[in-house]
């Protein structure tokens, strides 16, 4: 009986890295690709302001990918604790 508790407890640490990630990387890939769709939008309607579209632009694509990147630390967390 120990060794079916040893096994699901394995399963579910393995679910949830898996929907840490899975989850914490959905939420920036839909907001960095919401970014360059509004950023290439920008553009076309004002193209002598691209450096301060491309630098708002990469700047907040940074911010968005810190909180795939704390995903990711959570995640490996929840597998290696």
């Amino acid at each position: 009986m120990k060794e079916v508790t040893k096994h699901m407890d394995e399963a579910a640490k393995l679910i949830g890295t898996a929907l840490a990630i899975g989850l914490g990387a959905l939420g920036p890939g839909i907001g960095i690709g919401m970014i360059g769709s509004k950023a290439v939008e920008a553009l076309g309607r004002n193209p002598e302001a691209e450096s301060s579209i491309r630098t708002a632009m990469i700047l907040a694509i940074a911010f968005a990918e810190a909180v795939a990147i704390y995903a990711l630390v959570v995640s490996l967390i929840i597998k290696f604790t």
